[in-house]
């Protein structure tokens, strides 16, 4: 059972997390009231990155602006200060042009698209963050969890989690819809 903060105390750790100044190339998090803090990635979890960035830009039928590494509030769990999240990937309509003058942690009102992958012994991206991505109201969560050698699609976000979820093993195609609409090969991520 996760412990729940008071109000000081969700105020006092928010305060605290925001200037936080995580070791060069580390990722600090804040997700459901417990602190994670990343190392650097390795080469494949980069190449999986890659090759969704390229396909994302040269298939889908949306206008797309990308983030790497853009630190977004969510909605918090009960009982749980604001979640800090910080995706691999962050899509957004172009249009918005939400990263323009946007600040270091800036809300994911307007994000159509979070990106994770997998980085061994990493079970945040599997068992918390679909939970936080969904509170914060983010119509699509792909997972690619290098460990169990799949992409999930999660979709239609309710209060603390996803409805809809598909799940490929690598090398078949995930059809991503609309605004996308196109078929996502994964056959590179072998």
């Amino acid at each position: 059972m996760a412990t729940t903060h008071d109000p000081i105390s969700q105020r006092l750790l928010v305060e605290w997390f925001v200037e936080l100044q995580a070791p060069t190339g580390f990722r600090a998090e804040l997700v459901e009231g417990k602190f994670a803090l990343t190392p650097p990635p390795d080469g494949h979890h980069e190449h999986c990155i890659s090759r969704i960035l390229s396909q994302m830009h040269r298939r889908s039928r949306a206008a797309l602006q990308f983030s790497a590494h853009k630190g977004l509030t969510l909605q918090n769990a009960e009982g749980q200060p604001l979640d800090h999240v910080i995706p691999d990937g962050t899509f957004v309509p172009r249009e918005l042009r939400l990263f323009r003058g946007a600040a270091p942690w800036m809300p994911c009102k307007g994000v159509t698209l979070v990106l994770e992958v997998t980085s061994p012994c990493r079970r945040t991206d599997r068992e918390t963050k679909h939970r936080a991505y969904a509170r914060g109201g983010i119509p699509f969560y792909l997972l690619v969890d290098r460990q169990e050698s799949s992409v999930t699609l999660f979709s239609e976000p309710g209060h603390d989690d996803y409805q809809q979820h598909c799940t490929v093993a690598f090398g078949k195609r995930l059809t991503l819809p609309a605004p996308f609409s196109f078929d996502l090969d994964t056959t590179d991520f072998l």
